[in-house]
């Protein structure tokens, strides 16, 4: 076992220190990552306190196998959410976990908050408080990735992880970029890197690790590498998620026009395949990773009043914002649904959660519960590209009641106008891009965060879809339950989840044997359904009750592959599941 995984780097923002403590029960019992984050977040966290609080802690933490094996490459944040008050936990690729690992830590805990704006800087056992208020204010988050980048200089294997002008306003959605193309997503990790006046961080170090067996390290190493470089984990080259556009459209499973209809008439454009052939300009990849998932295209604009050059700008894409910016809000050209991108990355807001709330929006004034005076003379309307850039800056930029709350999500403009009806989120958290059925619903409310990759339910619709059968409501909970307890000792190794089917559970404990590590496939699934039981109690000590579920009759009236869905079989569902996690 690597003793550099137990050192836990504790920094106190409010007194400008630091220090490094062992917590190696968190990491021997619970691998690392999600399972030991969590014990670090119940040590440092009261539950009921408000998550702008400069009490409320920041854990970022990696894995036992990070640095090791391919695609092991993630680090998990975890925090209380400003975005609904609950659990928040964010995944990060890029070079964030690997960095980290090469300082020697398995775990960043920022506590406290600086009184004026500071960057961080982490370089082994040097750790530097770096004054930012030249940086506060900068809205674009690639320039200030670029402003420390030349401060810092170059310093070998290093990660950039910061905020833009969104996390600086609290914006409840907020993420943290890290290396420009990668995110720390979901659940506003950059609100409260804004509230504790913290720009960014920047993690380096050089540290190694020799297996413990290096013949049978070279044997999984290349077994892993040959599964990751072929199918199926070889479509996220070629295409990536967004060539789940055209599958999902010809199910009937693609939310349109804030779910009005689960079908696009310009789906084929938004195709991963047509951005392959016409947009592709590169692709690349997070540290230690042979697929290279991450898309970029080539959005080219001409200069004004000059016939001959171009502005040319790369964005990357995949499957969710190609959803929520675009057949949600009803865009079905590449060039508008890249320009709404562009805005999105530039101020570091969750590109989920916007298209969710500009869908709400722009329906919520067609049918008259806001107009002119709320938007600032606005008409929204699904399609308008121009509109959304606009509502976009205004909610960055404007300081009224409506746009306020355009930046804290649905649920607090459902809670001032209503439209709960049309509403697409649960527990305040705004859904991804699957109307697949039952499982994809049941995924965003029983998932410890809410989110589509707690346990996969669009999966699992697909392919009881495919197998032409339905199950009951105890089966379905069963079966969500063991997926997620499953993702919980991959996700306490931080591996990318696209390889969840190369690390079995067989080859997860041959991994770790390499390593000192002596743990049974039984014993995996164990520290799984731990790991998932004490985060659903941590919830509830937030105040967090499953059963209060408002389900939006959007989600019931538009027919997805399945026909209408049932509301008595997602609340039976529900309790079901609530009974497995011992809520």
């Amino acid at each position: 076992m690597d003793p550099s995984l137990y050192r836990v780097l504790i920094v106190d923002l409010s007194k400008l220190s630091y220090s490094v403590v062992e917590r190696k029960e968190y990491f021997q019992d619970y691998l690392g990552g999600v399972g030991a984050g969590i014990h670090l977040l119940k040590e440092f966290l009261d539950p009921k306190i408000d998550p702008h609080d400069p009490q409320n802690p920041i854990i970022l933490t990696i894995g036992a196998l990070t640095g090791t094996f391919p695609m092991v490459s993630k680090m998990v944040s975890l925090f209380k959410s400003p975005h609904h008050g609950l659990l928040g936990e964010s995944h990060g690729g890029g070079r964030s976990a690997i960095a980290l690992w090469q300082a020697g830590y398995g775990a960043l805990v920022l506590k406290g908050a600086s009184k004026i704006p500071i960057y961080l800087t982490v370089d082994g056992d040097r750790v530097r408080f770096k004054e930012a208020r030249a940086l506060w204010g900068i809205a674009d988050t690639g320039t200030v990735g670029r402003l420390i980048r030349e401060r810092e200089g170059q310093s070998g294997y290093r990660s950039i992880l910061r905020i833009g002008r969104a996390g600086e306003k609290g914006i409840s959605y907020a993420n943290v970029t890290t290396e420009t193309y990668r995110h720390f997503g979901r659940l506003g990790l950059g609100a409260v890197f804004g509230s504790k006046k913290l720009k960014g961080i920047v993690i380096s170090g050089k540290r190694s690790i020799v297996p413990k067996d290096k013949k049978e390290y070279l044997k999984i190493y290349e077994e892993i590498y040959r599964e990751c470089t072929s199918s199926p984990t070889k479509k996220y080259h070629e295409l990536g998620t967004s060539e789940n556009i055209l599958p999902l459209n010809a199910l009937g499973a693609l939310p349109t026009k804030n779910l009005q209809a689960a079908t696009f008439e310009k789906a084929k454009t938004l195709s991963g395949e047509n951005l392959a052939i016409n947009y592709l300009g590169r692709r690349i990849a997070c540290s230690h990773c042979p697929v290279g998932c991450i898309h970029l295209a080539v959005l080219r604009e001409r200069y004004p009043d000059d016939p001959y050059f171009y502005k040319t700008t790369f964005v990357s894409y995949d499957y969710e914002p190609l959803y929520s910016l675009g057949t949600l809000l009803g865009i079905g050209q590449v060039e508008d649904f890249l320009r709404i991108m562009i805005a999105v990355e530039k101020y570091g807001i969750d590109a989920i959660t916007t298209g969710v709330v500009l869908a709400w929006a722009t329906e919520a004034y067609e049918k008259g519960l806001i107009g002119e005076k709320e938007t600032e003379g606005i008409s929204p309307s699904f399609g308008d590209t121009q509109t959304y850039l606009s509502m976009i800056e205004r909610m960055i930029g404007s300081e009224s009641e409506f746009y306020q709350r355009m930046g804290r999500g649905v649920e607090a403009l459902v809670e001032r106008y209503g439209g709960r009806e049309f509403a697409l989120s649960y527990f305040g958290n705004e859904i991804s891009g699957y109307h697949t059925g039952p499982g994809a619903h049941l995924t965003h409310i029983t998932g410890s965060r809410h989110s589509h990759l707690d346990s996969a339910g669009y999966s699992l619709d697909q392919k009881i879809f495919k197998e032409g059968k339905t199950i009951p409501p105890k089966e379905m909970a069963q079966k969500l339950f063991e997926e997620e307890a499953l993702r919980q000792v991959l996700t306490s190794l931080v591996l990318c989840l696209f390889a969840r089917n190369v690390y079995t559970l067989e080859r997860v404990k041959k991994g770790l044997q390499v390593f000192g590590w002596d743990l049974t496939e039984s014993d995996l699934l164990q520290m799984g359904k731990k790991i998932l039981i004490e985060k659903n109690r941590l919830k509830k000590e937030m105040g967090f009750e499953i059963e209060n579920v408002s389900i939006p009759k959007r989600i019931l009236e538009t027919p997805s592959p399945f026909g209408p869905l049932e509301e008595s079989y997602l609340r039976e569902t529900i309790h079901h599941f609530k009974e497995l996690v011992s809520l």
